[in-house]
């Protein structure tokens, strides 16, 4: 009789609460188990949560994110607002490390220790994000439109091609190698901006040493073969070129004795010095380091065109052409914009920039719901001297039509926010050095009292411009600006009553969110020999062992999921117990 009342109350339980519309009971009997499902107007308590999902979802706002390398990862991993449904296209269905990707080309780290599946990182988000594996043919920003063709294989002959609308567009593609039109480079050169490219120059070492093992080889052919060339004193460059004499004098001295004599390492550098991005101290160090190891780098040298044997070069200042047999040639001499992107360019009349022109927001010029963002876009800080005569009447407070150091510090605030460029020149000018004109009527008490015309005012600031500098191409500009992006995305509908950014110089109120600002937080150059040159902010240079551990240790840290972090930390336990795979694979 207790069960049949048990029984009663659960029914009772399921009309009374529609929610409880799925329960499974076990009960363990004297012989057996008892299973219970109940599945009480399921229909009518559903309905009312699918009208609200209905009416949330069409009160959305449609995010749509090119590409998954660092901006665009950074911004899924930051956004957080759930009245965005975000909407993922990229071929490349995974996150790539791009600062370990010399360290595949020699076996010291595996490929697939750097590398993490997007829905890995999508999944763990609590808003509504898909992906799509596929590439963005053409963007249409009059209709708010993308146009795709899926890269999966498929079974139709023509791959499936379909369009999605978006509220808010998100550039984040990246940029392919530039080889600046140089015959041959495209057919005869390879590159290191993919996994891909990280793989196969890995199997073209390894096969190079087998093939240069061959009896029937003179010596001329070996040299030839084992001759690594690469073109561009970078950071990229300069640490694949440090990885593959660590791996000969490591490595192939062991497996292959017979040849390692026969090994050549060539950098090629256009300009004056390699590295020339860094302090002169580590550019220094680097070329004294590289002579040591007998890696030969040949400075102020241009590369004419590449053919299947051999490389031509042009000395800087001559016109004569010399070229040398080569085995293996690296590019690595700087980047382009897509093709996607060069499209989208030419159709908002950007067509005669290398890259997307944003202004400080990373909002692309000319177009309001479109954003860029690292290596495809550059971000275009407007000139004080442009808005000048504006900034001055907003300055002047009283309209007296002359500006006084108080009223210049009241807004010197704004103005440094708005315009970086003023920030480093006040560093080293103070803004009491500006009032101190020669042109003043002298017996005057103090610099307070001192007004500024506007011509005074122009002159005072005809410099300032000169502070302007483009940010470099670096994955850690673009991990900066996706996390900026995604705290303006989640901030959208707040900062829209209460903006937050600097006082707007053309018009009235503010801006809606603070521009922009990258932090440099220093850069690393590894030498190989279990050396790194490190420049941190403050000018603080180190180079030599204990910079080596600081590089381990940060990049250990940056790795986007424990699962990678884990993988490459153990793949550099085992190079320095096992040596470096070999295997080609």
């Amino acid at each position: 009789m207790r069960s049949f009342n048990f029984f009663g109350r659960l029914c009772t339980a399921f009309h009374d609460y529609p929610s409880l519309s799925k329960i499974i009971v076990v009960s363990t009997l004297s012989s057996g188990s008892l299973i219970a499902y109940s599945e009480a107007n399921t229909n009518n308590g559903n309905r009312g949560r699918v009208a609200h999902a209905d009416a949330v979802a069409s009160k959305k706002k449609k995010v749509v994110v090119l590409g998954t390398g660092w901006a665009a990862m950074t911004f899924l991993k930051n956004l957080n607002n759930s009245i965005y449904e975000v909407e993922v296209v990229s071929p490349r269905n995974f996150f790539l490390f791009t600062p370990l990707l010399p360290s595949v080309t020699c076996g010291k780290v595996e490929a697939r220790s750097i590398v993490e599946p997007i829905r890995n990182i999508i999944r763990k988000k609590n808003i509504d994000v898909r992906y799509r594996e596929a590439e963005c043919t053409k963007i249409d920003p009059a209709n708010n439109k993308i146009y795709c063709r899926a890269t999966a294989n498929t079974n139709s002959k023509r791959r499936e091609e379909f369009a999605i609308d978006y509220d808010y567009l998100i550039i984040a593609v990246g940029a392919q190698v530039n080889t600046f039109n140089t015959p041959g480079v495209e057919g005869n050169c390879h590159f290191l901006k993919e996994i891909d490219d990280a793989q196969k120059i890995r199997r073209n070492v390894i096969d190079a040493f087998e093939k240069a093992s061959l009896p029937n080889l003179t010596e001329e052919e070996r040299k030839k073969i084992l001759h690594f060339v690469v073109v561009g004193g970078g950071p990229t460059g300069v640490e694949f070129a440090a990885e593959l004499h660590d791996f000969v004098n490591e490595d192939v001295v062991k497996l292959y004795p017979m040849v390692q004599n026969f090994v050549k390492i060539t950098v090629l550098e256009a300009t004056d010095h390699i590295l020339n991005m860094f302090d002169k101290r580590i550019t220094k160090f680097a070329e004294h380091k590289f002579g040591r190891d007998n890696i030969e780098v040949k400075l102020g040298s241009m590369v004419t065109k590449v053919t299947e044997n051999e490389i031509c070069t042009k000395a800087k200042g001559s016109d004569k052409t010399t070229s040398m047999p080569y085995g293996m040639v690296l590019w690595s001499t700087g980047i382009g914009p897509r093709p996607i992107v060069k499209d989208f360019m030419k159709q908002i009349g950007q067509g005669n920039r290398r890259a997307l022109a944003t202004d400080e927001w990373l909002r692309v010029e000319g177009v309001g719901n479109v954003y860029a963002l690292g290596d495809c876009a550059t971000i275009n800080q407007r000139k004080v001297m442009e808005d000048i005569t504006e900034i001055f009447k907003k300055a002047d407070a009283d309209n007296s039509g002359t500006l006084t150091l108080k009223e210049f510090q009241d807004i010197s605030n704004d103005i440094c926010e708005r315009y970086p460029q003023m920030q480093l020149y006040l560093k080293s000018k103070p803004v009491r050095n500006i009032f101190d004109r020669p042109s003043q009527v002298k017996g005057k008490a103090s610099k307070e009292s001192i007004e500024l015309s506007i011509e005074e005012f122009k002159s005072a600031l005809s410099e300032v411009d000169t502070q302007l500098k483009n940010l470099p191409a670096t994955a850690q500009v673009a991990n900066q600006q996706g996390a900026y992006l995604a705290k303006c995305f989640n901030r959208m509908e707040e900062c829209e009553i209460n903006p937050e950014g600097p006082t707007r110089i053309r018009g009235t109120g503010r801006h809606r969110f603070r521009p922009f600002r990258y932090r440099h937080l220093g850069q690393f150059a590894p030498l190989g020999g279990e050396q790194t040159a490190a420049q941190l902010p403050g000018d603080w240079v180190s180079i030599g062992h204990s910079s080596q551990w600081l590089w381990y240790s940060i990049y250990a840290s940056k790795q986007v999921s424990w699962r990678t972090r884990a993988l490459v930390v153990s793949d550099w336990i085992r190079r320095f117990i096992f040596g470096r795979d070999t295997s080609g694979i």
